[in-house]
């Protein structure tokens, strides 16, 4: 935060934000937001990091995260894994110097990867996760023993693997992109640390996504719907085929419940490498779940048995089937079922579940009136959080702040929230991505009808404006906020209401 006196809570938002020349432009407008509004949230999460307290540092990062910006970003894309294997060559292929567990699929990827890293450290592992996008600072998308590398790691790495970027850059027809360079980064960071194991999640696809340079030891498949179609085809079939790319020869693959028919794609691509296959709902899964104060509790069945009592701090019957999958792919790690009979010891599986976190997944950041942040993007994921909603907070009314981007799926998104929402404020975030508030609002007309739809373009309004519409219910009514629709909308919400 600034280190500027606190103003007066009546100044303009835009006042705030004028004063503040000094600052980077988006991060005023983010830090300004969050002085006006009327009730802060709750303490900071450590696994969320903010900006660097120290001046040169938090200097020194701007000039990479500016140096990366320059670079194509994650939604543009040559499908090759051409540039990352040329810059694992110059360095040494640090993805050989570890175990890895590579993790795909459409939904529930990046809660996966934490209950994965968070099993394997309750066993005394040193563990590296790479995930994508990131809620607040791109230092999160690299984690060692369970925490995104410091800023100045961060820079360091950056700054070591440099040289070599740039040497592959001189010799390939495009540069390397921004998640290409990531990727290269998170690699070498684990080699660096050293790390004992990997839990690598995939940024699109499988097949020549930039982290399918690894051979993972265990390939994840969480569930598969339809999501950007353009590139990765139209039907879960063909979805499925680009994913099934991270199966490797003799692998064990763990596959979530899935379609019929991107199961059969995802079953006959384990045939032809002779990987072995773990099936939801066969060889493992839920066998019962009940909601509990702060989440839920689960009796799983694992591949060696099944592990009772294990409370699990997230919401929703998709973060119990992401759990048993998580505990599956440990196993398959670890060689239950293969070449050890006994199961985990549940003691140390029911502390790792307990311990878990997944900001911006259903994340209550505030009360009276709740807020609720969830990333969700997609109509899958969107039907996920609602069923989620409406079994473990049970509001009295609800109102949605959603801001999407452009090149998702809007109406199926806004029709799978239709039933859970009272009235829905239309918004926008920072993004070059993010669709327009008055289009998106257009659809949401349609969805809702135009008595139920609010538009505010600028999100500190509409979180303003949305918490005013639930106060209307009164102080105990049980009126809440749900903002969703993308990460980057709830990574700015998280900020405007305190969470650093």
């Amino acid at each position: 935060m600034s280190d500027l006196p606190p103003r007066d809570p009546n100044d303009s938002f835009d006042e705030i934000i004028e004063a503040e020349t000094d600052r980077d432009p988006d991060l005023a407008v983010i830090e300004a937001g969050s002085r006006t509004l009327r009730t802060q949230g709750g303490p900071a999460q450590a696994d969320v990091p903010g900006r660097p307290e120290d001046p040169e540092v938090d200097r020194a990062l701007r000039e990479v995260e500016a140096e990366l910006a320059t670079r194509w970003g994650e939604t543009k894309l040559e499908p090759s894994v051409t540039r990352i294997t040329a810059l694992m060559d110059v360095l040494g292929e640090p993805q050989r110097a570890y175990p890895s567990i590579h993790i795909t699929g459409t939904n529930g990827k990046t809660s996966t990867a934490r209950m994965v890293e968070a099993l394997l450290g309750a066993f005394d592992l040193r563990t590296g996760r790479y995930t994508s996008p990131h809620v607040q600072s791109v230092t999160e998308r690299i984690s060692l023993d369970g925490a995104p590398i410091s800023a100045e790691r961060f820079i360091e790495t950056y700054q070591d693997i440099k040289p070599y970027v740039e040497m592959v850059d001189s010799r390939q027809e495009y540069r390397l992109s921004f998640f290409e360079v990531l990727t290269g980064m998170a690699y070498a960071a684990f080699a660096d640390a050293p790390v004992d194991v990997a839990v690598v999640e995939v940024g699109m696809g499988g097949s020549w996504d930039a982290t399918n340079v690894i051979d993972g030891d265990v390939a994840v498949v969480t569930p598969i719907d339809l999501d950007h179609t353009d590139r990765l085809g139209e039907t879960t079939a063909e979805i499925a085929g680009e994913k099934a790319g991270i199966i490797k020869q003799d692998a064990t693959v763990i596959l979530a419940q899935q379609p019929v028919d991107a199961a059969q794609v995802l079953l006959k691509k384990a045939v032809e490498v002779d990987a072995t296959v773990a099936r939801e709902g066969l060889e493992f899964g839920v066998v019962a779940r009940q909601v509990a104060v702060g989440g839920q509790v689960l009796t799983l069945r694992g591949l060696g048995g099944e592990y009772d009592q294990v409370f699990l701090p997230l919401h929703g019957p998709y973060q119990a089937h992401n759990a048993a999958v998580a505990l599956a792919a440990v196993e398959a790690f670890f060689g239950v079922g293969s070449q050890r009979p006994e199961p985990l010891a549940v003691d140390t599986v029911r502390k790792a579940f307990a311990a878990v976190t997944s900001p911006g997944r259903l994340e209550v950041v505030r009360r009276s009136p709740t807020v609720v942040l969830d990333a969700a993007h997609n109509p899958a994921g969107a039907r996920a959080t609602a069923e989620a909603v409406g079994e473990a907070l049970d509001f009295s009314r609800l109102i949605g702040v959603v801001g999407a981007s452009g090149d998702k799926n809007v109406r199926g998104l806004l029709e799978a929230f239709e039933p859970i929402f009272a009235e829905v404020v239309i918004t926008q975030n920072s993004s070059h991505r993010a669709m327009d508030a008055d289009e998106l609002a257009a659809v949401a007309v349609e969805v809702f009808g135009e008595d139920r739809v609010q538009v505010e373009p600028r999100l500190p309004d509409a979180l303003e404006a949305a918490i005013t519409l639930a106060e209307e219910e009164g102080e105990f009514a049980g009126a809440g906020v749900l903002v969703t629709g993308s990460v980057i909308t709830v990574g700015e919400a998280r900020l405007l209401l305190g969470r650093r």
